[in-house]
């Protein structure tokens, strides 16, 4: 019996356990792919590895606002021609005073507003003007690739 045991603790010896979730943290795919050097988040990944990822979430973003902006454009168009229709048809009566009073409230409001958030505004510019300084060649994937889903 003692052989049987001696026996079965070398084999749990010959087995590793291995984690799989550290395992994928420390061998992510495009580090196998093009490779990785050390330095701020910035300089984590190699150029063309920072390039593809600004360029493949860039055509993400500029294809859906390219499908979103077509949908919205058809909708607010389709909606003011109806409207037109409807107003030349009779169905729909107009007080153009009324309308052009509240649209001078409107931008009275929209001009205070515009003033007092104007700080954060500004703050909020800087801020993201410092990260495309600091992440220059993924942000210019970001923006090649914006280009290129907006044609596609």
């Amino acid at each position: 019996m003692e052989d049987r045991g001696e026996e079965a603790e070398s084999e749990d010896e010959l087995y590793e356990v291995v984690n799989i979730t550290d395992y994928a943290r420390r061998h992510q795919w495009w580090s196998r792919v093009f490779g990785t050097s050390t330095g701020p988040i910035a300089e984590k990944y190699s150029v063309a590895s920072q390039i593809m990822m600004g360029g493949v979430t860039g055509w993400c973003a500029g294809y859906l606002f390219q499908r979103v902006g077509k949908i919205v454009a058809t909708a607010v168009g389709g909606g003011f021609l109806l409207l037109q229709i409807a107003n030349h048809s009779g169905y729909v009566q107009v007080d153009w005073r009324k309308v052009e009073k509240d649209v001078n409230k409107a931008k009275k409001h929209l001009k205070k507003k515009a003033n007092k958030a104007s700080p954060e505004l500004s703050s909020f510019v800087e801020e993201s003007t410092e990260f495309v300084k600091r992440n220059i060649v993924i942000s210019s994937g970001f923006v090649g690739g914006f280009l290129l889903g907006l044609a596609s």
